[in-house]
């Protein structure tokens, strides 16, 4: 008889994730299986607004800790140290990974998400360059380099526990709610706590010294998270696999790394970059695009990134769960080709709207398809990276992938505005990485196989 996993309530079985965890008949609760995707999508979202934050703060953080005689050598000294955070992530993912994978998901993502709310606020306690010197731009890059250690602690356990707990015909909805919709809900968090610091203090104190409140709200996201998680059971797969596991466990890391997996891992670090670049060169980027090109004031820019974070919370499962339909590999490449002839059209188009043009309205239009169209590529990530490791080595392969992958792709930013000698060549330098990441995004995903329906 072959082994099965029943879905309690929901009418479907998950047989292929059953044959991982033997032949007794385990029943997930719907509160479970709701618990598992609550915590994946605010684990995730709530960490990315403490990320995100540096995004909406990069013209105060720039004359405060990195500061230039030339304006786009502080904004990219500000990307330098956004992507000083995304190349540690690997790193958390590594140790994270393993602890996740060896002591269960709950654990690994109750620890991570902590660490990243308290590196978060001590960021907006460092006294300014002004005050302290270099001391000051030092202090902060090493603390950025914590919350990346932190911050891909909780990819590992967010990116596995829901999809190890969801049905197999709901994992691409997951998917998209989670790497698209968490990401959505994080800049609508960060968009929202914006603009309200930003309206309620006013232009002159905000940029004396109430940017510092927007690091100090990331314990808020602490006590949320562990909120969230005290209810939190574990993944039922990796529940009976250490229930199951008799004798040495299996390093993760170096099974990962091994002949076995190595080409898995290197593919799919190549997408990962490639969604990646587009994510934080769409979402990442409009914030200080709209602040710095089309010089919006800051309650308007808050305004538009919410509402466009919010339709990509909104589209987001829905790409995924498209991804169910067409699958996978057909996902990839139907979002890469799309994006490849739009978006460097619409930014070209945003680029020379002014606010007192009258031209708002479309600026709006516009970066709503940017950030919706920029965030598909990322939707099916998640399932595809799960159902191309076994559980007891998922959540540091899935980490790894993930986390490598978007610490490349998160240099964009900063690359995009060191090939900008002024101002006004920032659109054009923007258009010529985005095109060139979407091209390479593209060649992997006709490289990949097929996993839509699979759990190895």
């Amino acid at each position: 008889m072959q082994p099965e996993l029943r879905l309690a309530g929901f009418g479907g079985y998950m047989g292929q994730q059953a044959q991982e965890v033997g032949d007794k008949v385990e029943e997930i609760s719907k509160a479970q299986v709701f618990k598992a995707v609550a915590a994946s999508v605010l684990g995730w979202a709530l960490d990315l607004f403490d990320l995100f934050i540096i995004l909406y703060l990069a013209p105060y953080i720039g004359p405060n800790f990195f500061p230039s005689q030339f304006p786009m050598l502080s904004l990219a000294g500000v990307y330098g140290a956004f992507a000083v955070s995304l190349v540690m992530r690997p790193a958390g993912s590594a140790i994270f990974g393993w602890f996740a994978d060896t002591y269960g998901r709950k654990r690994a993502m109750a620890l991570a998400v902590v660490g990243v709310g308290v590196a978060t606020a001590l960021m907006g306690a460092v006294p300014t360059i002004q005050t302290i010197g270099f001391l000051a731009p030092a202090a902060f890059l090493v603390l950025r380099l914590l919350q990346g250690i932190f911050v891909g602690g909780v990819v590992v356990s967010t990116h596995t526990i829901g999809t190890e707990s969801v049905p197999t015909h709901w994992r691409g909805m997951l998917s998209g709610l989670v790497g698209a919709g968490g990401a959505g809900l994080a800049g609508l968090i960060a968009a929202g706590v914006f603009y309200f610091f930003s309206v309620v203090l006013g232009a002159a104190a905000f940029a004396s010294w109430g940017w510092r409140l927007m690091f100090f709200s990331g314990l808020l996201s602490s006590f949320l998270g562990l909120f969230v998680f005290r209810s939190l059971e574990e993944s039922p797969l990796w529940s009976k696999l250490a229930r199951a596991r008799v004798g040495r466990r299996k390093a993760p890391l170096k099974a990962v790394f091994g002949t076995q997996y190595g080409g898995v891992l290197l593919l799919n670090i190549l997408l990962c970059a490639g969604g990646a670049a587009q994510y934080y060169l769409t979402s990442g980027f409009l914030p200080t695009f709209l602040a710095v090109v089309n010089r919006l004031p800051k309650p308007t820019v808050g305004i538009i990134m919410a509402l466009s974070n919010a339709c990509v919370l909104l589209t987001g499962p829905l790409f995924g769960q498209i991804s169910e339909l067409l699958g996978r590999r057909r996902m990839f490449l139907f979002a890469g080709l799309v994006n490849l002839a739009v978006l460097p059209l619409a930014y070209l188009r945003l680029a020379p709207l002014r606010h007192e043009a009258g031209e708002t309205a479309l600026a709006c239009l516009l970066v709503v398809v940017i950030a919706v169209l920029g965030n598909a590529g990322c939707t099916p990530i998640v399932a595809f990276l799960n159902e191309r490791f076994p559980t007891e080595i998922r959540a540091t392969g899935t980490g790894v992938s993930w986390n490598v992958g978007f610490a490349i792709g998160g240099t964009m930013p900063a690359l995009v505005t060191l090939a900008s000698r002024q101002l006004a060549d920032l659109p054009h330098s923007l258009v010529f990485f985005l095109s060139t990441t979407v091209l390479i995004y593209v060649l992997v995903a006709f490289n990949i196989p097929e996993t839509r329906g699979r759990m190895m």
